[in-house]
């Protein structure tokens, strides 16, 4: 478990570097996590202390915005000045995210949901 949690540290890290380097114009957390992905994609399967781990992460992901919300809370003055833009930010970020989300859900179902023509006994397919 110890080598998974050093494999994300170190991925972000590799992540960090990278766009420091490139030049890149997005967070280096999200470079690592794109390099983890294709190394799982290349892996085909999801190491069992990597999914521990990341299981752990998640069911504790609310300790982790602890800090990001006392940030926000130091800058409450520059909020109430300038309240509209995240106002609407945030209900358009989270209508995209819905539609996407949605979208993504609604492709998902449907092509898990093509049963193979193969079956001999019957002559129309099964949904799933």
């Amino acid at each position: 478990m110890l080598y998974a949690l050093t494999a994300l540290f170190a991925l972000q890290l590799l992540g960090d570097l990278l766009v420091q380097w490139l030049g890149l114009p997005f967070p280096g957390a999200l470079a690592g996590m794109l390099l983890m992905l294709a190394g799982l994609l290349v892996l085909g399967r999801t190491p069992v202390a990597l999914e521990r781990v990341a299981d752990g992460l998640l069911q504790n992901m609310m300790l982790l915005f602890i800090p990001s919300v006392a940030g926000v809370m130091l800058h409450f003055d520059h909020l109430q000045r300038e309240w509209l833009p995240f106002v609407v930010s945030g209900i358009v970020g989270a209508g995209v995210t819905f539609t996407v989300t949605a979208w993504s859900m609604r492709r998902l179902l449907h092509t898990t949901a093509e049963v193979p023509q193969g079956d001999a006994g019957s002559s129309s397919p099964e949904v799933r």
